[in-house]
């Protein structure tokens, strides 16, 4: 498969340079190319996002609800080539993808079925012949930068709410998963008007940094790191874009000594190693209090070395590789110095495909000031901790630049309710794993990990649109 831009309803091939795609789980299995855009690309897709944006705006919302909901059937009724693609592409495995696909198709229906819902208030007025209240309209042009790790859900929970809300599109697909968002707007292909959703596949320079600091747009929505995400809300700032940006996370997950650890041990494990670890949401720090220390310990080992680890095509895999070699490289370097400086509870064993393996891995015995415990691994190397009571954990998993998601695993209400109180972290759950939130509530971070608008429920229409007043005199 080789890629193409989706500009004004047509398919356009840039050349400005390619590259072969290969599959991260068989380094022998070529996907496709990517053929790179030209910043000129980028400012005639904003041209055609901007001519589309006068009729589309003026639809009502149950007009617009009725194209996602075509959205919907049409990813529904292609989901299973979109995630082959996407598990191919990333290696993600199948299972996951698979998840993706309804994920999606959940959020395109769950966005359609909010055309008819009320919007704005009515204000009393100081004067009995005034009539004053508020109405949402759409920014205009949006920029969607989503990451690679979810090829189809998160390019969804941003699409969805912002073509419902009035907008047209601009998307730049993370390099790494360009080929899924190819075949993603060919499945939806022919169901907006032409302009309403454009595709441009290319890197930073040419593509992401014109797209941000000189293209006709009037909002911008992004995931990925923190590092990147400062430097979009930096630039939209000088620009006064309204921006939303997700990032990093450093999530915590605690486990008090009253906690059920046959229902607790699955989930830190599916927290930590599922997609590898590449989720913001994943739980990268295990913090356990010392009386139940030993017997985590042992369970977590158990677990680890019983992890199927292998083909992400095979329904039967629970970790694929991480997917990149620059992936690959970043969390391997992670896990040298967990091996040099710290001391390995379990790393799993076993052979694996010519592809960009880490085997999952959970390390113990560094300080709260180490490395390992504060930057953002984005894979499958997790650490182990040791506290002495629920006031230490709580401590512990404050202590960090991020704030996206965090998890306490107790039977005391209490310490549930406190915990829910004095997280510093934008999603907060009791006896839950940290990643996994359901698309009708607000997704978000705080701290270093999220700007302060929300994504996914009715909060990411807070984002998509901008409060007008109005008043009448009679």
């Amino acid at each position: 498969m080789n890629s193409k831009n989706y500009i004004n309803g047509e398919w356009m091939q840039p050349d400005h340079g390619q590259r072969d795609v290969v599959s991260p789980a068989n380094l022998e299995d070529t996907v496709g190319t990517l053929y790179y855009s030209d910043t000129e690309y980028v400012f005639q897709a904003t041209a055609a996002a901007n001519a589309a944006y006068k009729e589309w705006s003026q639809l009502s919302g149950a007009e617009r609800g009725t194209y996602l909901t075509k959205m919907a059937q049409a990813l529904e009724e292609n989901g299973e080539e979109i995630a082959t693609l996407g598990t191919r592409e990333t290696g993600k495995p199948i299972t996951e993808m698979r998840g993706e696909i309804k994920r999606g198709v959940q959020l395109l229906h769950y966005y359609a079925s909010m055309g008819l819902e009320a919007e704005g208030s009515v204000i009393p007025s100081s004067h009995a012949d005034v009539h004053q209240f508020t109405t949402k309209t759409p920014l205009g042009t949006v920029a969607l930068i989503p990451p690679w790790n979810f090829p189809v859900a998160i390019p969804i929970w941003k699409m969805a709410p912002a073509l419902l809300c009035g907008n047209t599109i601009v998307w730049k697909p993370a390099d790494i998963a360009s080929l899924t968002a190819v075949k993603l707007v060919k499945c939806l292909e022919g169901i907006l008007p032409d302009g309403v959703l454009n595709l441009v596949i290319g890197r930073g320079r040419h593509v992401g940094n014109p797209l941000l600091e000189e293209a006709n747009i009037h909002g911008v929505s992004f995931t990925g790191s923190t590092a990147t995400g400062t430097r979009v809300s930096e630039t939209c700032a000088r620009r006064n874009i309204k921006c939303q940006t997700e990032m990093g996370g450093k999530n915590p997950s605690i486990v008090l000594k009253d906690a059920n650890l046959d229902k607790t041990i699955p989930k830190l494990i599916s927290a930590s190693f599922s997609s590898a670890g590449q989720k913001c949401t994943a739980t990268s720090r295990m913090i356990v209090e010392a009386d139940i220390f030993d017997e985590v310990a042992e369970r977590l080992k158990k677990e680890v070395a019983a992890l199927e680890v292998g083909s992400p095509l095979d329904p039967s895999t629970y970790v694929g590789p991480v997917a990149s070699e620059d992936q690959y490289k970043t969390v391997s370097e992670f896990a040298e110095l967990a091996r040099a400086e710290a001391e390995v509870v379990v790393e799993h064993e076993g052979e694996t495909e010519n592809g960009y393996y880490v085997h999952p891995m959970i390390v113990t015995g560094v300080p709260r000031t180490h490395s390992l415990m504060q930057d953002e691994i984005f894979g499958p190397v997790v650490v182990l901790y040791k506290v002495k009571d629920y006031e230490e954990a709580t401590e512990v998993a404050n202590d960090t630049e991020y704030g996206l998601s965090a998890a306490i695993f107790t039977e005391n209400l209490a310490y549930a309710h406190r915990f829910l109180r004095e997280a510093e972290a934008g999603m907060v759950r009791v006896n839950m794993e940290t990643s996994g939130v359901e698309y009708q509530a607000p997704f978000g971070g705080m701290k270093m990990s999220s700007s302060y608008l929300r994504e996914q429920g009715k909060a990411a229409l807070d984002f998509y649109t901008q409060t007008k007043t109005c008043t009448i005199q009679f």
